[in-house]
């Protein structure tokens, strides 16, 4: 890579909500066995927007705990609060307020109401019911949905400062399974593309940055891992590989051979 490129690759940050970010991953907190591994595996991701369950996680208000602001302390990350764990717009849009006063009045946060326990697919209907409310009550708004792209362009249009498709099922680690999908939403948005849930392994990350994300959301991938300080390194290096790759431009696809070196002018 030229001097040039690099220099280009350097200024191409994320910006979400008008703040850039040069770390394209973001991660989550939960199913880590302790803090501890939880402050090493963050660290080791590089991450910058760091989400966090407000109805699982204690980040102050419950006193006697051990309080997670501790190892993702508010000064080196953008925390970003979800509504894990939701299943009515009722119960997400108070949990996006209960955030908002824990944080002292910080309005980014990530939108997402479930349909069922078995499949946790999100619940389209009561997603937007919770956006139109929140949206209008000043929150900035990452909201978790499908792979449909018209419900991506549908949830960027209502002013949703980003929009998360799944890649598969959350926790499934299958990757992304309908990526012509994906493209389609990349190709139609204006605001961030984040892929949320299903990413595995490094590879799935790399894939999700090629076709054109403009980051990835991950947590079971790597608090799973059977080293998760490993595996978070791992995920920060397929993401900035994948980005690379995106920018560079892949050659394409052909059905048969096309020789690397040219024919014409052979001595013999």
């Amino acid at each position: 890579m030229s001097s040039t490129n690099q220099a280009d690759n350097s200024n191409d940050s994320l910006v979400i909500a008008g703040k850039h970010y040069q770390s394209r991953l973001l991660v989550g907190t939960g199913k880590y066995k302790d803090l501890s591994e939880t402050k090493e595996a963050t660290e080791a991701s590089g991450a910058e927007i760091i989400t966090v369950a407000i109805r699982r996680s204690n980040i102050g208000q419950n006193p006697d705990e051990p309080n997670l602001l501790d190892v993702i302390p508010l000064d080196k990350y953008t925390l970003l609060p979800n509504t894990a764990g939701c299943y009515t717009a009722k119960e997400a849009i108070r949990t996006c307020q209960l955030a908002r006063e824990l944080l002292n009045g910080h309005d980014l946060v990530k939108l997402e109401v479930l349909g069922d326990e078995k499949t946790l697919f999100p619940d389209i209907v009561q997603t937007m019911e919770a956006c139109e409310v929140l949206v209008k009550d000043g929150f900035k708004i990452m909201v978790y949905t499908n792979d449909d792209p018209i419900i991506a362009k549908r949830f960027e249009d209502m002013g949703c400062v980003a929009v998360m498709p799944l890649a598969a099922p959350i926790g499934s680690g299958l990757g992304i399974r309908n990526p012509h999908n994906i493209v389609t939403i990349v190709e139609n948005a204006k605001v961030p593309i984040i892929v949320d849930a299903g990413v595995g392994t490094a590879s799935d990350a790399a894939i999700a940055m090629e076709l054109g994300c403009d980051g990835v959301l991950m947590n079971t991938a790597i608090a799973g891992a059977k080293n998760p300080a490993l595996m978070a390194s791992a995920m920060k290096k397929s993401i900035e590989a994948g980005r690379e790759a995106f920018l560079a431009g892949r050659i394409p696809m052909k059905r048969f051979a096309s020789a690397s070196s040219p024919i014409e002018g052979l001595f013999f």
